[in-house]
């Protein structure tokens, strides 16, 4: 696995272990993630298969970190890191992502995510690193990224996806480039924050992104569906 740039924060030296929630909709990925981490001195505590039940569990969990697949049965990770952004604010997400490198760091943006780790097989210690970066509050992205990821995504006004958006869609994408929380977004455009999330989920459909309506806001999950694999929680 490799990161797009080396973190920052690595002299970071915690007391306890780092958490982590691993949220994968692959039971077999999570036992092999699991085993992986708890090798190298890491405490999961917790795990999940759905999108849902995540935003359920986390917030109570409390993990350092949550370890985000890119797409899941019913959702994406982008909707979850930015629902935990507000459920959790402790709470660091990571992407952990087989979308290229350009799809991927513009979710890792668009999610307000600490960064993003490429599905790879290789060396391991990119992903122990990113972690353990990422607890401690640095960024696997370098300097300067949100700011072209935003200056990206205005690049071609002809694009299928930002003709197809309205106005007002096309202000909160600016805002969600910029990092802002959908909260955040709505007292700067003075609007509801339902609308804003609705917004929210109509921009991530547009860009081509799985879209969760039901964690678009900052208030719990309505229904939750079960990951096949029993969360594992400590």
């Amino acid at each position: 696995m490799e990161t797009p740039a080396t973190p920052t924060g690595m002299d970071w030296s915690p007391a306890q272990p780092v958490r982590v929630f691993i949220l994968n909709d692959h039971g077999l990925v999570r036992q092999g993630l699991r085993d992986l981490l708890e090798q190298e001195g890491f405490e999961i505590a917790g795990e999940s298969g759905s999108a849902a039940e995540a935003a359920r569990l986390v917030p109570s969990l409390k993990p350092d970190i949550v370890l985000l697949n890119d797409q899941l049965p019913d959702g994406t990770g982008i909707e979850v890191c930015r629902y935990l952004r507000l459920a959790a604010p402790g709470v660091k997400c990571l992407m952990l992502t087989s979308w290229d490198r350009q799809h991927a760091v513009r979710a890792a943006v668009l999610a307000g995510a600490s960064g993003y780790v490429l599905k790879q097989i290789g060396d391991n210690s990119e992903l122990f690193n990113g972690i353990r970066s990422a607890a401690s509050g640095g960024s696997l992205m370098g300097p300067g990224v949100r700011e072209r990821v935003a200056e990206s995504l205005y690049a071609t006004a002809s694009a299928s996806w930002l003709a197809a958006m309205t106005m007002q869609e096309r202000n909160v994408l600016g805002f969600m480039a910029r990092g802002l929380t959908n909260q955040q977004i709505g007292q700067e455009l003075a609007l509801p924050e339902a609308t804003v999330a609705a917004s929210v989920s109509s921009v991530l459909e547009k860009l081509g992104f799985r879209r969760l309506r039901e964690l678009a806001t900052p208030s719990a999950p309505s229904r939750s569906r079960s990951s096949p694999h029993p969360e594992r929680s400590r």
